[in-house]
């Protein structure tokens, strides 16, 4: 524990806003100490747990009071907000339960540059030395495709994923399907994990190349070692391309099954 304190840490984020900010873990941890408790998508967090004494899920109502002024929790030491506060209303909240909070911005507004800098340099500035997690990209044949549905943003179609597929097995390629748990639609010859550390398990287990539409899934293969070659749709790539990876920014234009597939083996080790 940090002799200065506990530390909470905050981060409400999902699993690629949790992925691009290991390195900011990493950078707390080594500047106070190995005490940080980590509230937030316990799930996603789990999987960065080397970076903290503990990790809780803001699901619980133990923590309900870091969201209400009628109920009291535990004072803090120090607090870390790792997120957007456009408005500052939440950190005006949690600055009334700490000595000290700290509030990094998750990713620019304004500019482009990579979250990941974009955080360590908000680090840098109030005294943390920032260091970047290490990235050791695994040798490996593999090609994991990983289709989406498009719900709150575009997406290249389940369908043309199917296709890339099956080509790719016809010339006899070592493919996987990696099926999303809340995908809808049929897909034949797929691997399904429920927990996310059998995923873990599984990206680390042999190296290769990861397929996808921008996703969390895709930085969370980065961490395991994989390439993730992602397209984009809306999003900036140069603020949310996964670590190692290989961009293809789609803009208007729809790639066809036969560019994908230039793309991803153009792409392979």
């Amino acid at each position: 524990m940090d002799e200065r304190g506990e530390t909470l840490l905050i981060h409400l984020g999902g699993l690629g806003d949790v992925c691009v900010s290991e390195s900011a873990f990493l950078s707390l941890s080594r500047h106070y100490g190995n005490g940080i408790r980590a509230v937030g998508n316990k799930r996603v967090l789990d999987q960065f747990i080397d970076h903290f004494v503990e990790t809780n899920s803001i699901d619980s109502r133990a923590w309900a009071y870091l969201f209400s002024d009628s109920l009291e929790g535990p004072p803090w030491q120090r607090i870390v907000l790792l997120g957007k506060d456009r408005q500052g209303t939440f950190r005006e909240r949690l600055s009334r339960l700490c000595e000290e909070l700290i509030f990094i911005d998750m990713y620019p507004d304004k500019t482009s540059m990579p979250a990941e800098e974009y955080q360590l340099e908000q680090l840098g500035r109030i005294g943390v030395r920032p260091v970047k997690a290490d990235f050791h990209r695994k040798a490996g044949d593999r090609i994991i495709l990983y289709p989406e549905e498009g719900r709150a943003k575009r997406k290249w179609p389940v369908e043309r994923f199917i296709e890339v597929f099956t080509e790719l097995k016809k010339r006899e390629m070592n493919v996987l399907l990696l099926r999303p748990p809340d995908l809808s639609q049929a897909v034949p010859a797929s691997v399904s994990f429920e927990d996310l550390r059998e995923v873990a398990a599984f990206f680390s287990s042999q190296g290769g190349v990861f397929f996808s539409n921008d996703s969390g899934m895709a930085h969370f293969a980065a961490t395991r070692g994989l390439r993730p070659l992602t397209l984009f749709w809306e999003a900036d790539p140069i603020i949310w391309a996964p670590k190692g990876s290989r961009v293809l920014a789609c803009g208007d234009k729809s790639p066809t099954v036969e560019q994908a597939i230039d793309f991803i083996t153009s792409g392979m080790f």
